[in-house]
């Protein structure tokens, strides 16, 4: 759960309600707005912005009220033209909503990266080149065509169950990348079909796949009296058929 800022004014108020909003912390709402500030500066006084030098903002959580640095040496000098807040504002709003949406992307990547080697249930939203972009609820995520299956035929819409894979850095910033041929998917969908796989009782200790064509699993169990395949199987192969042919 995000901070919350003391709110004594009516700015303090409206950052709490967008850091609450966009379930981010106020610090990280106030650094963004810092760096908008300075970018607003870099867009409106392109005259007194010099590329070899270092700006900084100061911004009171309060009030609202900013200042323009330029570290002069070890010296931070104040360069706030006149009227700058009012000429900004429209230039710092634009840099704060992506800013904002960027952070609110990175938290939710980060939130996915904590649940990688499980799996998701998705919708196909649409395709890039040979690749396929999925929605699983808070993101979107991406499936490359090494992470497809030959045998399957994918349109938009389509639901089925993913496997979460990795987190991966391309030109979109970070993105989670979903499987439907790791072999942690048979090994995710056996735990969430048979009970003794899940609780232990069973362990598959190996999988070889043919994704799209065949599946073997090699399991073992640790109870005495289970017996590893017909868990697996079940009653006229009840269990095992309810894992999706993949």
């Amino acid at each position: 759960m995000a901070k919350v800022l003391q709110a004594r004014t009516e700015f303090a108020s409206a950052l709490n309600q967008v850091a609450h909003e966009r379930n981010l912390d106020p610090e990280v709402v106030l650094d963004t707005i810092k760096q908008a500030i300075v970018a607003a500066f870099r867009k409106d006084h392109p005259d007194q912005y010099d590329e070899t030098k270092t700006y900084d903002s100061d911004l009171d959580a309060q009030t609202g009220e900013h200042r323009v640095f330029v570290l002069e040496g070890k010296k931070r000098v104040d360069i706030t033209p006149p009227g700058f807040g009012r000429i900004a504002a429209q230039t710092a709003k634009q840099v704060i909503l992506q800013k904002i949406r960027e952070a609110e992307k990175s938290a939710t990547v980060a939130e996915y990266e904590k649940r990688l080697g499980s799996l998701v249930n998705g919708m196909i939203l649409r395709f890039i080149g040979n690749e396929i972009i999925v929605d699983i609820g808070k993101a979107e995520a991406v499936m490359p065509a090494s992470e497809q299956v030959y045998s399957e035929d994918y349109h938009i819409n389509q639901r089925l169950t993913f496997y979460l894979d990795s987190i991966r850095d391309s030109l979109r910033g970070r993105e989670v990348v979903v499987s439907r041929a790791n072999t942690g998917l048979i090994k995710e969908l056996f735990k969430r079909e048979v009970p003794e796989v899940n609780s232990g009782a069973v362990e598959i200790k190996a999988i070889a796949r043919d994704p799209g064509s065949r599946t073997k699993i090699a399991v073992y169990s640790h109870q005495s009296g289970v017996d590893p395949v017909g868990s697996c199987v079940g009653q006229k192969g009840v269990r095992v058929q309810a894992v999706p042919p993949v």
